[in-house]
């Protein structure tokens, strides 16, 4: 066989391989809005760690944060200091960006996801991880 047959079978096998073996693609970051209060520092840091993960922030300062809460169906059992929106999903408390790409991929029928409280070593947060993170899903 000539050279050149050898470098296009080669060359054709590789393609075929690659294409094969492409990865799922990961959901780009996107958009969001987070509406806090003006006096909340943690929530300002959330919206940088949000940015160095590649999304586009929009930080709203709200005189009344709850009344977000309230209009979006956030349940006062997950009630934080900041919630975002991204989408039609609201995204309450310092959630991990890993978790906001899965439901932006996912696109589940639910009206948002949570982490209650304000957990030490959370995006945002302050202090080492004290424990596992229970992010909760919230039905329409």
């Amino acid at each position: 066989m000539k050279p050149i047959v050898w470098i296009l079978l080669v060359v054709i096998i590789a393609s075929v391989g690659a294409l094969v073996l492409k990865p799922e693609p990961v959901a780009a970051a996107g958009e969001l809005t987070i509406y806090k209060s003006a006096s909340c520092g943690c929530c300002g840091s959330y919206g940088s760690y949000l940015m160095s993960k590649g999304w586009k922030v929009n930080v709203i300062d709200v005189p009344d944060v709850n009344v977000y809460k309230q209009q979006y169906g956030v349940p006062t059992t997950l009630y934080s200091c900041h919630t975002t929106m991204v989408g039609e999903y609201f995204v309450e408390g310092h959630v991990p960006v890993e978790a906001i790409s899965k439901l932006m991929q996912e696109q589940p029928d639910i009206a948002g996801i949570g982490l209650a409280a304000m957990p030490s070593g959370t995006p945002g947060m302050p202090g080492p991880k004290t424990g596992p993170w229970a992010i909760s899903a919230v039905g329409k």
